[in-house]
């Protein structure tokens, strides 16, 4: 039986010896669909965790951050147009 899209983008495929996989920025970028300026901000601001590795001071985003990041951003967006914080013509319609 093949997985399905979710399942396969949900899973989590560890590195080496067991340790979590290692996203560079551009890939968050990629996965996120949105500016590198978007992605470095929420470095900065810590609501997206990032370590910094190495002399030339590369930058990585534990996966499973990034899953409980978009994660957390479905759940508030979800939260907001519960307590009609988004305006309904800005909500997206299934036609």
């Amino acid at each position: 039986m093949a997985k399905r899209t979710d399942d396969v983008n949900h899973t989590e495929v560890p590195g080496p010896a067991g340790l979590p996989r290692m996203l560079t920025l551009d890939q968050v970028q990629e996965v996120l669909n949105v500016k590198s300026s978007l992605v470095y901000s929420l470095v900065r601001s810590g609501e997206l965790p990032a370590g910094q590795f190495g002399g030339r001071g590369i930058w990585r985003v534990r996966e499973s951050d990034l899953v409980a990041y978009i994660d957390a951003a479905f759940a508030k967006t979800a939260e907001r147009i519960a307590a009609g914080q988004i305006p309904e013509d800005h909500v997206p319609s299934e036609d």
